[in-house]
């Protein structure tokens, strides 16, 4: 309910595939790419807030003059800040009065005047928010095939293990993090493969001078990303460019994390959202395509693009967290689906109010459960087409018009409840400030509600920790003097901690499994406490492929509904003056909505990777000890 959810990153990859006299000439500036590159980036500021970078890399430049360039931001408005910057000439070059939009000049006095441009927009998952962790990162050398920039959305839960790799190789990284070891990782495989073909060439008889160029041009990164990847558990969508000109994109073989990718005769495009493409290069859904779990799309320096398979693709674990709440709700498919959990709610809310239209008000808050919402109020309606029909029978012809038009146009009451004020929400920046600042964030509609009378239903996407519900949410909507208050989630009871991407890592963060920690307590199960204890401890060991997840035993006592009505007992505040109800999606509801996208291990525990089960045993082993950690 409003919460601060730091998550997944985005990124924005864009190949000109024409000169940019060419766009100079179609479009009026050599700048099309680079326009594009802010519309992709400015379209997922959803994704993030914390940071944003951008890399350019030029194709056609000769030796002695900077060929990538980057500018990185952790300002207030980053995606602006950059773009105020990139959009400017060299300082040496404004002092000539040339028209800008000359590409030949433009490809020497701008360092964004190139064919291949990479951005990044960062929800920060570690570290602190410093520049230090904003992508793109970089890998220099002096060799043009040898310098690597990255940029992803992911995690990866074994960092231990390839840090160790890494060390074994002789490396010594920079950073403990997974950025760097993918890195690094990448980087080291990429130096191989440049060793190899230059050996191959050099015994052929090349000179030195002209291997680079055949280098350049025959580099596998198929190769490279399978052995890169190779011993990688995690979810990630990562980006690279490579200093000559290469590009690719490479996802998980799970599809945890996704992206998505359009290109025609004069560009290639890849995002981690299909609606941002359709927008920004006003193309329909089937001209974009999604890379699949396991695949890489390669783009070679010479416009060939390609998809390739990098790792074997296990089963389709999508996050389905992700279509809920974090995915731009435009796009065709995540639309429907929230409009699908938002009915399949319907007959248990019809069931909490016991059918009482007259004395209920149904909402939502914050706005992007709005589409929820409406397929809540679907459901309602369809329920109540049924009882207008079975009325108008019960009666048998004896009803009059005016009987017959009052029971016809009876209809649920909506209203708009929590109105936001947009600007006080720029300065929430804190979570020390933040609940006292929500509360006047958003207003509400007097006089809507009978005082003491009507029942008020509000969905929201989701509750995680349930903070801003207790401290502020309830208090402002008990303002209005509701008989009763059901706030009701559009996904289940989020109960395990995200390893691959969201900031969800701690599990006393979470409500339910506050709520099930205490059911324990009140009902003399605490053994069980101990019980998962040992069990996670007797594993620590053990190598993530043998582990369990044992933190389920904390839940299995109880039924969904017991931990529900538990958590609403928590966050009612002790001056709060009406009943408060929690209503959760079910499980098997979420997966008729989201067929097609089954990543659900913040619900049931079922984690897609060996990884995420060494991750929740370990957050759960913190809990007990009372450390304040991460646990990866």
């Amino acid at each position: 309910m409003s919460e601060q959810i730091k998550h997944e990153c985005g990124i924005a990859l864009i190949r000109l595939l024409k000169p940019l006299s060419y766009y100079q000439e179609k479009y009026g500036t050599w700048k099309y790419g680079l326009n594009k590159l802010y519309l992709l980036m400015e379209k997922q500021h959803n994704r993030g807030q914390d940071g944003a970078g951008v890399v350019c890399v030029k194709n056609n430049l000769g030796p002695g003059t900077a060929y990538i360039n980057r500018f990185r931001s952790v300002e207030q408005n980053p995606i602006k800040d950059i773009f105020d910057k990139v959009n400017k000439p060299l300082k040496k070059a404004r002092r000539h009065n040339i028209d800008i939009d000359d590409s030949e000049w433009a490809s020497e006095n701008f360092p964004f005047a190139g064919e291949l441009y990479l951005g990044h927009l960062r929800y920060g998952t570690f570290g602190k928010n410093s520049i230090d962790f904003v992508h793109p990162v970089t890998r220099q050398n002096n060799w043009r095939s040898r310098n690597l920039v990255l940029a992803g959305n992911f995690n990866l839960t074994n960092t231990d293990e390839l840090f160790k790799v890494l060390i074994e190789l002789g490396q010594h990284p920079k950073a403990y993090t997974d950025t760097v070891t993918a890195l690094e990782k990448v980087g080291h495989f990429l130096d191989e493969e440049n060793q190899l073909l230059f050996r191959k060439y050099k015994n052929e008889g090349y000179r030195n001078n002209d291997i680079s160029p055949l280098i350049e041009k025959n580099l596998d990164i198929q190769n490279i990303l399978e052995r890169a990847t190779k011993d990688w558990d995690g979810g990630y969508a990562i980006a690279g460019l490579i200093g000559h000109g290469d590009a690719f994109v490479v996802r998980d073989p799970w599809g945890i994390r996704p992206a998505y990718y359009y290109f025609d005769e004069e560009i290639a495009v890849v995002a981690s959202e299909r609606p941002v493409i359709q927008t920004v290069m006003d193309v329909h859904a089937r001209e974009v395509n999604e890379i699949g779990p396991g695949e890489a799309l390669i783009i070679k320096k010479d416009g060939w693009i390609s998809k390739e398979m990098i790792r074997v693709p296990h089963k389709r674990k999508s996050c389905s967290f992700e279509r809920i709440y974090f995915s731009r709700g435009s796009d065709k498919d995540i639309y429907q689906e929230r409009k699908q959990l938002g009915r399949l709610l319907s007959p248990t809310i019809l069931k909490a109010v016991d059918y009482d239209f007259e004395n209920t008000v149904f909402s939502y808050i914050p706005n992007t459960s709005e589409t929820a919402f409406y397929g809540m109020m679907e459901g309602v309606r369809e329920y109540l087409v049924d009882w207008k029909i079975g009325e108008i029978q019960k009666k048998n012809g004896s009803l009059t018009n005016e009987d017959i038009k009052k029971i016809i146009s009876f209809e649920p009451r909506m209203e708009k409840i929590a109105i936001k004020d947009v600007k006080l929400r720029t300065f929430i920046a804190d979570d020390a400030s933040r609940d006292d600042l929500v509360a006047h964030v958003y207003d509400v509609t007097y006089g809507v509600i009978k005082n003491d009378v009507d029942t008020l239903v509000i969905i929201d996407d989701s509750i995680v920790r349930g903070t801003t519900l207790r401290n502020s949410i309830l208090r402002i909507l008990d303002r209005l003097h509701p008989k009763k208050i059901i706030v009701v989630s559009s996904a289940p009871q989020i109960r395990y901690p995200d390893c691959y991407g969201i900031d969800m890592a701690q599990l006393d963060k979470f409500i339910a499994f506050n709520a099930a920690i205490e059911l324990l307590k009140e009902t003399g199960q605490e053994a069980i406490i101990d019980s998962v204890y040992k069990k996670c401890k007797e594993q620590e060991n053990l190598s993530k492929e043998e582990m369990v997840n044992y933190v389920r035993e904390i839940y299995k006592p109880f039924t969904a509904e017991q931990v529900s009505a538990k958590i609403a007992e928590l966050l009612k505040p002790d001056d709060c003056g009406a009943e408060v109800e929690i209503v959760y999606q079910s499980i098997e509801n979420l997966h008729k909505a989201c067929p097609n996208d089954l990543g659900d291990w913040y619900f049931t525990g079922n984690y897609p990777t060996p990884g995420g089960n060494r991750v929740v045993n370990s957050s759960f082993i913190y809990f007990v000890e009372g450390k304040n950690e991460r646990a990866y």
